[in-house]
């Protein structure tokens, strides 16, 4: 039997306890597995104070008062001789009731723990009952085995009850059961169990705590004075969240931690930033003023949304660097951020053990039950690509939303319950028990250490003001309210304890209060001195010698790479290791890509992105790509990774391109967009040197992530000044395949593109596609790139390129019409981007279009105004010009087009629109349909060809039941 399968009863009592007689005999006669269990089973006397007393298992009195003697156990009597077998079938009864009453305790203890400051309660389980077992007051003293609860080996059953009590029923709940393995849950349980769940701290960690909660009360304080109203997002009620992160910071960093990554929403972010992350306070008091308004027309964040970062010094002289991520109003979705950054981190350190790094994410209870990108963010954790080491998650837990109770918020009796879906421990204690709180905390602290997961520290503690500072909550709460209104701070509190103790007399508690509020007073006259001078902001770090800004000409590298090294990278990504098997097909994908690196055939898409790829980590440059499906790609165009038919063993082709395989990662991601994106927009804010991909399946699938593109992609330059380089693929072309796989929603992106914020592309050739991903790479312009990408033209026999052409030259923002020379023969000019460019081209060369010129704009943001200003400076102004798209005209790049241009296209030519008409979708379902709306569409794009006016299609060219009406026209 191994430990794992064995149950805690009575009926296998004697199997165990043979074995740990033989054990505490000869440790080496019994299994390893077995020896390391009795290793963390041994149990000596464990002496500590606590608050509760074998009189009083359930007291009300205050959680600071000074504490009482914990029961004394009896001292191990000899195990008595068989003397009938009655007496040995009660003793056996007794201790597998006690076995159960033991194992509820651990299970249901939480309900009756004392972790609402404001004293709510629940009901009595029946099952935390002594007499539900059976017992009565005479069995109370009654000496039973402990062997299974840390402490001595034998105690009253009295005695039993009460350390569990204090160890599960005090001021912190412990959910753990939930777990499936044994050595997990044995564990937390004898960590929790052998100290009663108390952390012993010297003076003068008890002093440190009283400080940094006076740090805490002040800043708070003085914010309600000097700035009546306004917003703050005040920590008031949760002060004990600046000595929790004192404290995870300090030990962390002395445990050898380098990185810590931060995120949070709104609430005690200032006091956070102030406290923690060492922001002057005269900084923030400036923000308070609005003094520099004149540096952020039009741009800026909130100051409770804002970033920093900071080095720490610990205790033990260790320095920590930390990060608090910015975050806008959505909560939550800063999670996979803040996770991503601290993996691009511990990569970067190449700490791949995962141990020099850590996440510290603080929640509000009503986000963290009701938004789903906590589970997003609780489902990558332990995944190999997204793994963090563990993540500590502290939740804020206000007992209330911004005006809704729990019971209108959850279905669950916890805000955590959603965490049960990992196999971590979730903490509930009291916020204003702060020796409480420093125990749940270097309790998750040791679990994240030892077992690498997650854990959940759920604070309970109440908001004083409402959800700002202008809120009045006694609207919709005022018995909660009046109860809080009557409360003292956690820093009154804990300052009682104290002096009770006699660590602290009140004076010297008085002179530190006065010491933080004349500092804060002087901080204060700073911030409004008329010769202030404003920390400008810059870029330094691992973003040393990158730019943000307007776009400039001058910054395109070249992107080429000599035909030779070309040819050579190809070949290589076509070798598989000796005896490796692949699918038959893969095999011939890798027969043709041999072909292509001779120059026997032309280039396709997969092989000309693969060549991107291979020449970025053959540089020594890091490429990190994840989505659903990437290693082989949606459309079994990539296969950069193969499998083996035999035995399913995958190998990564482009490890045979360099002598450092860590520079590729590329992870198949779970089926989700937010999160994912999330987490590698995260990535790409420490990883400047490197290429950071997230592919879509479908383009329309970014739709499920479009927080992360409105708040963090599209708008961080100009909110927070920090610049990504993340590069988002996404497939798009109406092919038929219905609304929500054709498109990926171009227009939305368009919409979000101003100041140069970021690139916006649809590249027709694998050429240009291997420029644009190296030119990402490449450039010191750093911003996210946004690549419509193609299905069909994966293996459209027009769309190919040579490797002259991937050798020379550079992305190409529009392409020329390769077959029109001379302007004079130009009749009709037709713009387009993307797949329709071919649909063009090939209804030309049936039709026998003369003079009519087909351009295709390859870059739609930042728009190639000059370029093309300067192509078309001899054309006629009368030739007619036409916007082609596939898409409704209400969607694509038409809308952003007229916004941009109005009728005159380069202030010069008139220009029309040819596309589908209006609509709600973005395409019909019906594949027939669509092959009739596509030739009506070709039919009117070359209208100006043979006729002098433009030809409009309406819906009476369609017998009915008809598709939506193709239109030409403004």
């Amino acid at each position: 039997m191994s430990v794992e399968s064995i149950p805690l009863s009575v009926q296998n009592l004697a199997f165990v306890e043979e074995l740990y007689a033989r054990y505490l005999e000869q440790p080496g006669s019994v299994d390893a597995e077995w020896r390391q269990y009795f290793d963390n089973l041994k149990n000596g006397d464990t002496s500590f104070s606590s608050g509760w007393s074998p009189e009083s298992p359930f007291p009300h009195h205050s959680i600071f008062d000074p504490p009482g003697q914990a029961p004394v156990a009896a001292a191990p009597q000899p195990r008595p001789g068989i003397e009938t077998t009655k007496n040995v079938l009660d003793v056996a009864a007794a201790q597998e009731r006690l076995d159960q009453l033991i194992r509820n305790f651990r299970v249901r203890g939480h309900i009756l723990a004392a972790v609402d400051p404001l004293g709510k309660q629940r009901p009595s389980p029946p099952e935390l009952d002594p007499t539900f077992y059976g017992f009565d007051e005479k069995d109370l003293d009654k000496e039973l085995s402990t062997s299974w609860v840390g402490g001595a080996e034998t105690r009253t059953l009295r005695g039993i009850i009460n350390w569990l009590k204090q160890t599960y029923c005090r001021s912190i709940g412990a959910q753990f059961m939930h777990i499936d393995s044994l050595q997990v849950r044995l564990w937390l349980a004898q960590r929790m169990e052998e100290t009663a769940n108390r952390i012993r701290l010297a003076r003068q960690d008890q002093l440190r705590i009283l400080k940094r909660l006076a740090d805490a009360v002040v800043f708070e304080e003085f914010l309600a004075r000097k700035f009546v109203g306004a917003k703050s997002f005040s920590l008031e009620g949760a002060e004990s969240l600046i000595p929790l992160l004192d404290m995870a910071i300090d030990k962390l960093g002395n445990e050898g931690t380098r990185e810590i990554v931060i995120g949070m929403a709104h609430r005690g972010r200032l006091n956070v930033l102030a406290n923690i992350m060492g922001k002057s306070p005269r900084a923030i008091f400036r923000e308070f003023d609005d003094a520099d308004s004149q540096y952020y027309t039009g741009r800026g964040d909130v100051k409770y949304h804002l970033g920093y970062s900071w080095d720490w010094i610990t205790s033990k002289e260790q320095k920590v660097h930390l990060s608090l991520c910015f975050n806008p109003s959505h909560l939550e979705f800063v999670n996979t951020v803040a996770m991503g950054r601290t993996r691009a981190k511990m990569d970067r350190y190449q700490d791949f053990r995962r141990e020099h790094g850590a996440t510290l994410l603080i929640h509000g209870d009503a986000a963290f039950a009701g938004e789903g990108i906590i589970q997003e963010t609780l489902n990558l954790s332990e995944l190999e690509g997204y793994a963090v080491g563990g993540t500590i998650h502290v939740i804020v837990n206000n007992q209330i939303g911004f005006t809704t109770s729990p019971e209108e918020a959850r279905s669950t009796a916890y805000c955590t319950d959603v965490a049960k879906m990992l196999q971590i421990p979730i903490f509930h204690v009291n916020g204003e028990d702060p020796e409480a709180v420093a125990q749940v905390l270097h309790l998750a602290l040791d679990f994240r250490k030892r077992f690498q997961r997650d854990a959940v520290i759920d604070m309970y503690c109440y908001r004083r003001r409402g959800h700002n500072e202008g809120d009045e909550p006694a609207f919709t709460q005022p018995v909660m309210y009046k109860e809080i209104r009557q409360r003292p701070n956690v820093y009154s509190g804990y300052l009682e304890r104290l002096e009770s103790l006699g660590e602290v007399t009140r004076d010297e508690a008085e002179k530190v209060v006065e010491e933080r509020r004349q500092k804060l007073e002087i901080e204060l006259a700073e911030a409004r001195r008329d010769d202030y001078i404003r920390c400008l902001d810059h870029w330094g770090g691992v973003w040393a010698g990158y730019q943000g800004g307007p776009a400039t000409e001058a910054d395109h590298p070249n992107t080429g790479v000599e035909i030779g090294k070309l040819s050579e990278l190809l070949t290589k990504l076509t070798q598989i290791p000796t005896g490796f098997e692949p699918h038959p097909k893969a095999l011939r994908i890798l027969e043709q890509r041999r072909a292509m690196a001779e120059q026997k055939e032309m280039l396709d898409w997969g092989a000309a992105e693969s060549l991107a790829f291979a020449s970025i980590v053959n540089q020594g440059r890091p490429l990190r790509m994840t989505g659903q499906d990437v290693r082989r790609g949606t459309f079994s165009h990539r296969h950069a990774y193969l499998h083996d038919v035999q035995n399913g063993q995958p190998f990564n082709t482009l490890t045979n391109v360099t002598s450092d395989p860590t520079l590729v990662s590329m992870y198949n991601s779970p089926l989700s967009e937010a999160g994912v994106l999330g987490f590698e927009y995260g990535y790409s804010l420490d990883c400047p040197e490197g290429l950071v991909v997230w592919e879509a399946q479908f383009g329309d699938f970014c739709n499920a992530a479009q927080v992360i593109i409105d708040q963090f992609i599209a708008s961080a330059e100009d909110k927070w000044n920090r610049l990504s380089g993340i590069t988002l693929l996404l497939p798009h072309g109406f092919e038929g395949q219905g609304p929500e796989h054709s498109s990926a929603r171009l227009e939305r992106f368009l919409m979000l593109s101003a100041e140069d914020n970021m690139q916006v592309c649809q590249p027709t050739t694998p050429a240009q596609m291997f420029h644009l991903l190296r030119r990402q790479l490449l450039r010191k312009w750093k911003k996210p790139l946004v690549v419509m990408t193609p299905k069909s033209l994966l293996r459209h026999k027009e769309c190919s390129s040579s490797l002259a052409d991937l050798a020379t030259g550079q992305f190409q923002r529009f392409i020329p019409d390769p077959e029109i020379q001379d302007f004079k023969q130009v009749k009709q000019v037709l713009m387009c981007s993307g797949k329709i460019y071919y649909d063009l081209v090939e209804r030309r060369r049936e039709g026998g279009y003369k003079g009519v010129m087909i351009v295709r704009v390859e870059e739609l943001y930042p728009f190639p105004s000059t370029s093309l200003k300067k192509f078309f400076h001899d054309m006629d102004d009368k030739v007619p010009f036409a916007w082609v798209q596939d898409e409704p005209s209400n969607m694509g790049a038409w809308p952003y087009i007229r916004a941009r241009f109005g009728d005159k296209f380069l202030k010069r030519f008139h220009i029309e629109r040819i596309s589908r008409p209006r609509s709600a979708s973005p395409a019909t379902g019906s594949n027939k349909s669509h092959r009739r709306e596509q030739e009506l569409l070709l039919s009117a794009a070359f209208s100006k060809a043979t006729q002098e006016h433009t030809v409009s299609v309406s819906s009476s060219a369609l017998s009915p039941p008809a598709p939506k009406p193709v239109g030409a026209g403004t």
